[in-house]
């Protein structure tokens, strides 16, 4: 039997990476008897190998608790915990989008950082009510007015209600769940109304195919019921319901303002789109639900499988991770080098990277990876516009009249010790500042900036200069004409396609030379002296020699006239010219990745 609306609280829980949104999950979950205590693990929601590892939430994931209020009520707590980093900001919104409130969880010993800005903006968005909790109160540098007056002072919240919790000893946590059954608002919905449900999520499973996540708006959802994907048009008959407690737990329906999985032995898997809204097929809502606003991809990169013949392999499995990350965009491509493969478009480099891992994890896959670049658009001399998604398509110099760029606004809080640095740096990358203010002791700057010098290794050079201590949060705000210009990479006056990429023009001389060091420590010595260049149109800019490798043919010269030596040698010589001139360069795959992690510091 489901739960009356008044006694359901749908909730996010939202903040900047590392403010404890996933431990604090943990002690709502445990509080509430989700799990037994010998079941808790840390993290518990995190159930990807890689979120342990790198200690970051990725997916966010959902889980239906009980509690029981001081007035003997039951109530019904869908919690979602979200991802904390900004290339994951389309999780965020798409949790926020089926809930009603959020809690705002803020460090006490680190206060309000780029991402819960973002963060907040995107829930009061979604007409959120907010409780806002200051966490990890149990550290001795742990102020939580200070923390309290900075959410007031930057963000606006009243923070006269808000909870100082610790989520990793479970101080507090019983005044939290009392102030999530007071302070945060009750779905609505229809119980008598057409079934109308939100598609959150979806996720393939080898056994029973793709598993959807649904809120269910109006209506019910049951086992049997004949349901329609308004989107696609698709019909299937729903085999199970069921709920994450965070096990699997199996129901008879979903009401109205509850959140679950069905199961319908979906096996293609466009039939299901994140944002879709489902409805019955006998009984069809009159209009769909407004769903998700589709992502924008901010980085493309082309994927290629090493072994050739796994290309059918790749175009299934990273069909399978669309499924899993509505986020991810792709198209099928070809490249001289590396044969077939997909370009594909992310929200940001770490986005790109967990994209590549979960492939080779989940999928077993080795991938070679080419440049990240952005999105250009060129105005060409006929008067036709085009736009560039991959630097191997950019046409001829004589032929582009204009080339814009996409720049973001970027907002960067530091502590003030560190802004002289992180000044120059954004100086370096071409930035513009906007505003400079401070909150306190730290400095929140907000600056220009092209994304093409972003995208390489911005926020590690920024982490770096900061000690770890500066955030960073972006959104992008504009595109703007610059000097731009393609380089090419040659090995032995062969371009390689991989390593094209297009720069601005003041910077193609550091960036070809840097590659090109780079390079000559990747690639294996050959037989026969390589030259590496950097080449912008016919205009070598850079060149670096990898010197050939030498055999000793004169080992076994015993004494004797210096003449047979000498003849030896020529022939040497001769046969490496040769070489030279019919010889190809095998570039491994670890020279590819290695050569692209491109750093300043030399």
């Amino acid at each position: 039997m489901t739960k009356p609306l008044e006694h359901i609280r749908n909730f996010a829980i939202i903040a900047h990476i590392d403010h404890g949104k996933s431990t604090l999950a943990d002690r709502l979950i445990q509080s509430c008897g989700g799990l037994e205590a010998r079941e808790m693990t840390e993290q518990v929601l995190d159930n990807m190998d890689i979120e342990r590892e790198r200690g970051i939430t990725i997916k966010a994931q959902t889980v239906r608790l009980a509690y029981t209020a001081k007035d003997g009520i039951e109530y019904q707590f869908n919690l979602m915990d979200t991802p904390g980093h900004v290339d994951f900001a389309y999780e965020v919104s798409r949790s926020l989008a089926s809930c009603e409130g959020s809690l705002l969880v803020v460090d006490s010993t680190q206060g309000v950082e780029a991402q819960t800005l973002a963060n907040v903006y995107q829930a009061l968005d979604n007409n959120h009510e907010i409780i806002t909790v200051v966490n990890k109160i149990d550290l001795p540098a742990a102020d939580v007015e200070a923390a309290k007056k900075e959410v007031e002072d930057v963000i606006g919240l009243d923070t006269s209600r808000a909870v100082a919790v610790s989520g990793k000893t479970g101080v507090n946590i019983p005044a939290l769940l009392e102030a999530i059954v007071t302070d945060l608002p009750a779905p609505k919905g229809n119980p008598d109304a057409p079934t109308k449900a939100l598609l959150v999520d979806s996720w393939y499973d080898s056994y029973l195919g793709v598993v959807i996540l649904v809120r269910v708006i109006d209506g019910y959802l049951k086992k049997g019921q004949k349901i329609r994907f308004m989107a696609t048009g698709a019909t299937r008959d729903i085999d199970r319901v069921g709920m994450f407690t965070p096990k699997k737990v199996v129901l008879n329906e979903l009401g109205p303002g509850e959140m679950g999985f069905i199961t319908a032995a979906i096996k293609d898997i466009s039939d299901t789109r994140v944002g879709d809204t489902i409805t019955d097929e006998r009984h069809q809502c009159a209009a769909p639900l407004a769903g998700f606003k589709p992502s924008v991809p901010m980085v493309f990169c082309s994927l290629f499988p090493a072994d050739s013949s796994e290309f059918e392999k790749l175009r299934e499995s990273i069909g399978k991770l669309k499924l899993n990350d509505a986020s991810l965009h792709y198209e099928a491509e070809s490249s001289q080098a590396l044969g077939m493969g997909f370009r594909c478009g992310f929200l940001g480099l770490l986005h790109m990277e967990i994209i590549q891992e979960r492939l080779d994890r989940e999928f077993d896959l080795d991938l070679i990876p080419t440049a990240p670049s952005v999105v250009y658009e060129l105005k060409l001399t006929n008067g036709d516009n085009l736009t560039i998604y991959n630097p191997v398509d950019m046409p001829e110099p004589q032929r582009i009249a204009e080339i814009h760029e996409p720049w973001i606004k970027a907002t960067i809080l530091t502590p003030d010790e560190y802004l002289g640095g992180l000044l120059q740096l954004c100086q370096e990358r071409r930035g513009t500042q906007v505003e400079l203010t401070y909150v306190g002791n730290r400095a929140m700057l907000v600056y220009m900036l092209p994304l093409n010098e972003v995208v390489f290794d911005f926020y590690d050079r920024l982490k770096s200069i900061s000690r770890g201590y500066a955030s960073f949060d972006y959104a992008i705000d504009h595109y703007q004409e610059g000097d731009l210009v393609k380089m090419e990479i040659l090995v032995n006056q062969e371009p390689v396609d991989a390593l094209a990429m297009i720069v601005h023009r003041s910077q193609a001389e550091r960036r070809g030379r840097q590659l090109c060091e780079r390079l000559k420590d990747l690639i294996p010595r050959q037989m026969f002296k390589i030259a590496i260049q950097a080449a912008i149109g016919g205009k070598i800019v850079a060149r670096e020699d990898l010197s050939a490798m030498r055999k000793d043919v004169t080992a076994k010269c015993y004494g004797g006239d210096i003449s047979r030596k000498r003849k030896l040698l020529d022939k040497q010589k001769k046969g490496k010219l040769k070489m030279r001139q019919y010889g190809n360069v095998d570039i491994p795959q670890s020279a590819f990745i290695a050569a692209l992690r491109m750093g300043d510091e030399k």
